[in-house]
């Protein structure tokens, strides 16, 4: 059975619980680091190998999700992953992703924006970033982060041709340029 099939039921019903509290951001968080999980050929072999139990599979899946997240998983992420591990379908979770993806950028109410930092934002920033930005913008919002050490430190916010330069390369270029016309 393709990948894709198997994952529309489960992204489904992740995105009905994610409309229904608003945690968008959050399970795109889980399931890009499961996508990412699934992808390590160590963890592969860990999933996949007899000897390991349910009950110690379950438990190392939900710490890493916890080291990558910077958070500990909800219970509905945890039965998520839980549910995916009996079912033997841990290796759809990319599949998920991209459909999960597709029916949020699909969402009418929706507004995905790129962050681009000078350093690694945390989960409890990015967490900050999204509320501030539903906020401002009263919807559901998502964000992928890029680091660009140029920037010295802040952000820089874009969605689609808006954007919101927060970043001190933008004020020192701003001074820069208000010093050099007097």
């Amino acid at each position: 059975m393709e990948l894709t099939t198997i994952a529309k039921p489960y992204a489904n019903a992740i995105f009905d619980i994610a409309e229904q509290n608003k945690s968008h951001s959050d399970w795109k968080g889980v399931l890009e680091a499961g996508a990412q999980l699934v992808g390590d050929a160590t963890m592969q072999a860990f999933i996949t190998s007899p000897g390991a139990t349910r009950a110690n599979k379950s438990e190392a899946m939900t710490t890493l999700f916890k080291s990558i997240l910077g958070r500990a998983l909800n219970t509905n992420e945890i039965n998520f992953v839980v549910l995916l591990l009996d079912n033997g379908r841990v290796n759809a979770l990319p599949s998920i992703l991209a459909l999960f993806d597709a029916m949020t950028n699909l969402s009418s109410d929706a507004k995905a924006f790129h962050v681009t930092s000078a350093y690694k934002l945390s989960a409890k920033e990015v967490k900050q970033i999204v509320s501030d930005l539903s906020d401002k913008y009263n919807t559901t919002v998502s964000i992928d982060t890029e680091i660009d050490d140029s920037l010295i430190g802040g952000v820089v916010i874009k969605e689609g041709d808006k954007v919101i330069d927060l970043s001190t390369k933008a004020r020192v270029d701003e001074l820069g340029s208000c010093l050099s016309i007097n």
